[in-house]
């Protein structure tokens, strides 16, 4: 510690010491109000806004009803309820929050966020309906104007072989994936495949006819499963092209929306999970984390949605390097990439070639550890800077920005992690349909969503920066997304196979041959804060249950916490700066080092933005309680 932060904790002490018994249970009293407020709804008290806040309310079971009639009686609007979450979205007076957080029936409150699309780099602003007009500029969007294109387009068909499987066989014939996004424009390359369409935005359920009026929506699933029909010989199509999507739309024009509609849409996709043949919820959307995840309700309900039996994949989200001055940071993953169960992805730009060794991790895709929780985030890292899929041709986007025409005017180009979210959920979609082939499915179960991300990461290749120095967990996760070698082991698996036995049917060979390279599996999985080494998809893993949070207290054997520099770290003198998870002030600097906190969201001020160049030698040690990251 500091003599600083020591000075500070004795200035503390000493002030303390002075307070009156009053006055302690006075602050005391306000703190636990405070605790049941997100940061976002905690600063608007603090600058004495009186402006109407739209919230998520959650309250004690049994207790909806007269917080719903307390709410009405004080003239306040209820626009939704949550009865999977025991929780009503409404908006309230900013004055009102103290007194309605003091209330013994309210558990929590939380912004109803506006969550955005994380494909499209430099885009801000924008237009909902409701209390939030207008949505300030958003750090981790990249696109128009001065979009982020830089390099070059990454054909479909290069996309394929990178991942290695343009030759495959395995198309995602009987997967469901549900698309929660802008929508989704019909054409020839979702022809018979739209399973169902609904329309969430301000507290609807409606069954509609899909329409995609902003264009993300559609890119999106083109990138997951389009058949192509648009382009010649459909060279142009998705990864898993006979898939069946269930369109869940959330997001308006603007590619603006609301927290309480994604739960509501995640909701609708869990019931609905059996009638509509629901395998996978896409998430290439998100909000900054302004609470814990066992608090927030975006993360509760992907929570729920996994515990369900459905894989949930989430951007990381583009927080990753500073707007201003353009160095790298950490600590920008978004919600819901933050809840533990989700198959978080980063972004990958692959130069348009298919060997891997000139693979780099794009510096606006955001790099861990999450707010709060100190989790490891992301899971891996995918292709998705680039990507040509199908275009929304009356959408904004097309209709606005002619640079994200592809050279076949019938696709579009979009770069961020929520492309990259879309390359990994139609890589998990291929997996999903291999597994079940070799297993006699429905005979035999499907993998869970523990197991399905356990295979991406046990299958996960190393990538390294311009140095040739392997990318930190903290922005790799476990890995580079590896297509092929996941259906090659997940085609091994035997999901009937007891608990704690061996599961595989064969011992697949932890390399797979991509662009006339050999290349190595990393063959770890991150759990929480440990990474586990070596053969742990072999068997069973209670781990694997869909019941079991990803992260729980789980004992394994081969294991290593953070901060192990002898196996963590290859080189630990390469690293020049520290990133430490602590309670101290958010993202303070001490000279090297950066003190993360427990309060505050992510910001342009708070995620650490410390510059990568240079060469200097760490004199730090690396302990549990630390991360070091490239200079």
């Amino acid at each position: 510690m500091s003599t600083r932060v020591r000075s500070l904790c004795l200035v503390v002490a000493v002030v303390v010491g002075f307070a009156t018994i009053e006055t302690t249970t006075t602050a005391a009293s306000a703190a636990r109000k405070h605790l049941r407020l997100d940061t976002s709804l905690r600063a608007a008290i603090e600058s004495g806004a009186h402006d109407a806040q739209r919230v998520i309310i959650r309250v004690r079971p049994d207790a909806r009803a007269a917080v719903r009639r307390s709410l009405a009686a004080h003239g306040d609007a209820v626009l939704a309820e949550h009865e999977s979450i025991d929780a009503i979205t409404a908006v309230v007076g900013a004055d009102e929050l103290e007194a309605l957080a003091s209330d013994d029936a309210v558990v929590g409150i939380s912004q109803d966020a506006v969550v955005r699309p994380h494909g499209l780099l430099g885009l801000v602003g924008g237009v909902v309906g409701g209390v939030v007009n207008v949505v300030g500029n958003v750090v981790g969007i990249l696109l128009p104007n001065g979009a982020d294109t830089s390099g070059p387009v990454v054909a479909p068909a290069v996309l394929r072989q990178t991942l290695g499987v343009d030759s495959t066989s395995w198309a995602g014939r009987g997967v469901g994936v549900a698309v929660i996004d802008s929508g989704l424009e019909m054409s020839s390359e979702f022809s018979n495949r739209i399973t169902a369409s609904y329309d969430f935005r301000n507290g609807a359920s409606l069954s509609i006819a899909p329409t995609d009026e902003y264009g993300h929506g559609t890119h999106v699933a083109g990138t997951i499963g389009g058949s192509g029909a648009l382009s010649y010989n459909a060279a142009y199509h998705g990864l898993a092209p006979k898939v069946k999507f269930v369109v869940l739309k959330v997001l308006d024009g603007t590619g603006a929306g609301f927290t309480s509609d994604v739960i509501r849409a995640i909701d609708f996709a869990v019931a609905n999970k059996s009638a509509l043949g629901i395998d996978i919820i896409n998430l290439s959307l998100g909000h900054p984390i302004y609470e814990p995840a066992a608090t927030d309700p975006l993360v509760q309900a992907v929570e729920r949605a996994t515990r369900a039996g459905v894989i949930v994949v989430a951007a990381a989200g583009n927080y990753g390097k500073n707007p201003t001055t353009g160095a790298t940071g950490y600590g920008g993953i978004t919600s819901p990439g933050n809840a533990p169960s989700a198959i978080t992805v980063g972004a990958v730009k692959i130069q348009n070639t298919v060997p891997r060794d000139d693979d780099r991790i794009a510096d606006y895709s955001s790099a861990g550890p999450t707010w709060y929780d100190a989790f490891v985030k992301p899971d891996v890292v995918s292709p998705g800077h680039n990507i040509i899929a199908a275009a929304a041709k009356k959408g904004y986007l097309y209709q606005t920005y002619p640079q994200l025409k592809a050279d076949d005017a019938d696709y579009m180009l979009l770069s961020g992690t929520s492309m990259a979210t879309a390359v990994t959920t139609g890589s998990i979609a291929l997996l999903l349909e291999a597994n079940r082939s070799a297993n006699g499915y429905p005979a035999r179960p499907s993998l869970t969503p523990n197991a399905v991300k356990a295979i991406l990461q046990h299958t996960a290749l190393s990538i390294h920066d311009d140095a040739g120095l392997e990318y930190d967990p903290l922005r790799e996760g476990a890995g580079s997304l590896n297509a092929k070698g996941a259906i090659d082991l997940g085609r091994a698996v035997d999901t009937s196979a007891p608990t704690g036995t061996l599961w595989l049917t064969s011992s697949p060979s932890p390399w797979t041959k991509i662009g006339g390279d050999y290349l190595s599996w990393n063959q770890t999985v991150i759990w929480g804060s440990t990474v586990i080494w070596g053969s742990t998809v072999t068997v069973n893993q209670p781990a694997w249950a869909s019941t079991v949070i990803w992260g729980s207290q789980v004992s394994w054997s081969n294991t290593v916490i953070w901060g192990s520099s002898n196996l963590v770290w290859t080189d630990p003198q390469s690293w020049a700066t520290t990133v430490i998870w602590g309670s101290d002030s958010i993202g303070t600097s001490y000279g090297d080092t950066v003190i993360w906190g427990s309060t505050g969201g992510i910001s342009a001020q708070t995620i650490g933005w410390k510059s990568l160049g240079g060469g200097t030698t760490a004199t730090s040690t690396v302990n549990a309680n630390s991360i070091v990251k490239n200079p």
